[in-house]
């Protein structure tokens, strides 16, 4: 069988699926194909919503939610005796959470007139595309573009590769079906910080191994900093500056080496990294550049160099996020049909989901100073917010970098509750091109906490009220 599309989208994460419905909503005959699960059912969604960003949240939620039954009820005269954990119904509730948005993409694709094959995709040297079912059939596809959205996969060790039993990635980590005694995490990003805080509220003991001397170099210094006194108040036992040097299985346990120093654990939960993934997806003499990374090289419009041939989210550069290869996946339709989009790669969004959350956008102060900016930065703590305060969720702040001269902002940078939903704010406030000023002039609602968004905003010019302000640099 072969059939022709306007436009052929290999992989359905959320950059696949929106490159797809986006192009069926302006009318181009569209197809997306997936690979199959285990199971022999395509896995719509991808990483993000079957194994990565949706289920760990659902975890987290959960297990937050066990926390604070045992540690902060009583603090709101609620008093609750005998509290167990069903460890199999908070794993049900998650795959229930999974299922209903897998066919919510199912759905929005038939909505879009999207159709959908299952099957592995070999591109080749003609650029047709070749893809083969779980029986073994060959259905042939041609496009006039074609998508490449396949995802990443875990970074595994050299020394020690994964086994799914012992020597587990996050996908294992959001499945297991016991409590263990002792986790030992390689990799303190958002994966690790993450599922140590899930498995850590459940009863587990969780250490965490950074090779980086600092955690979340990536984020601004005194938010990482506070970030490392909050998590390790919470019990999680972080170590930075230790490279591992062996993991052995040893019987049921795992046996990691570091320096003179080594530790055993239940489970060893490689979070290092991602890397793309694209393996047996292009015919031997495909010539499509790739960059010092590994990930498939493109332009700003996502455009490889190859004609018709685009690649988004996490096979190319930039952050491994699932709201970039979104958004990435919605400008290339958009391109395709002649609309002229582009992205703003300086206004995306990062987020950990540990509790507090923390979110930033824009420049941090060691980036500023680098780039010789003149700046200033004020920083407002959620231990001066009503609404904060209300909700026992007094913990961070938020933070503003201003250029000085023309009261541009520059960055924001939250550790707190909610981050995630009010980094949006800031993310408004930079496209618009709002000055510090005029946000600080806005009306916000009270008690709310995004009125530390405007108390930071008052703060840069002496204009806060809740907070004692400085005397402003000229």
């Amino acid at each position: 069988m072969s059939d022709h599309y306007d436009v052929a989208v290999i992989g359905s994460g959320p950059g696949g699926y929106s490159a797809a419905i986006r192009s069926g909503q302006l009318g181009k005959s569209v197809i997306c194909i997936e690979k199959c699960g285990e199971d022999q059912t395509p896995i719509l969604g991808g990483t993000c919503l079957n194994v990565g960003c949706i289920p760990s949240k659902a975890l987290l939620d959960s297990s937050y939610e066990y926390h604070k039954a045992i540690n902060q009820s009583s603090d709101h005269g609620i008093k609750i005796n005998d509290i167990s954990l069903d460890l199999n119904q908070m794993l049900t509730r998650k795959e229930k959470v999974v299922d209903d948005l897998t066919k919510g993409v199912s759905g929005l694709f038939k909505l879009n007139k999207v159709n959908s094959l299952k099957g592995f995709a070999k591109i080749k040297k003609d650029l047709s595309i070749e893809v083969t079912d779980e029986e073994g059939s060959l259905n042939l596809i041609t496009a006039d573009n074609i998508v490449l959205a396949t995802g990443s996969k875990p970074a595994e060790l050299d020394f020690s590769p994964t086994d799914q039993k012992s020597i587990i990635t996050s996908k294992e980590a959001l499945s297991l079906k016991q409590i263990p005694s002792q986790i030992i995490i390689i990799g303190s990003g958002a994966i690790g910080l993450e599922i140590g805080s899930i498995w850590s509220r459940l009863g587990s003991k969780v250490i965490l191994l950074e090779e980086l001397e600092q955690l979340l170099p990536q984020a601004d210094r005194q938010v990482s900093t506070s970030a490392m006194k909050i998590f390790k108040n919470q019990g999680l036992d972080i170590r930075l500056g230790t490279k591992i040097e062996s993991a052995e299985k040893k019987e049921e346990k795992v046996l990691i080496r570091f320096g003179e120093e080594s530790l055993e654990a239940d489970k060893l939960i490689v979070a290092a990294g991602r890397v793309s993934y694209f393996e047996d997806l292009l015919d031997e003499g495909i010539d499509l550049e790739l960059d010092s990374n590994g990930s498939i090289n493109v332009n700003q419009f996502c455009e490889t160099n190859l004609k018709g041939l685009y690649a988004i989210g996490d096979v190319v550069r930039g952050p491994k996020l699932a709201h970039k290869a979104s958004e990435e996946g919605i400008m290339v339709a958009e391109n395709i049909a002649g609309l002229n989009s582009s992205l703003d790669y300086e206004l995306i969004p990062f987020v950990i989901y540990t509790h507090p959350e923390i979110a930033w956008v824009g420049k941090n102060e060691d980036q500023a100073k680098k780039m010789g900016i003149d700046y200033e930065s004020a920083s407002f703590p959620f231990s001066l917010n009503g609404r904060s305060l209300a909700n026992k969720e007094e913990q961070g702040f938020v933070k503003m970098i201003v250029d000085k001269k023309k009261d541009a902002i520059l960055g924001v940078h939250i550790i707190g509750s909610n981050a995630s939903e009010l980094i949006q704010q800031a993310i408004i406030a930079i496209k618009t091109e709002l000055s510090a000023e005029k946000l600080g002039s806005l009306i916000f609602s009270h008690p709310t906490q995004s009125e530390a968004i405007k108390e930071t905003a008052s703060l840069i010019n002496s204009k806060a009220i809740h907070i004692s302000n400085r005397k402003r640099k000229k």
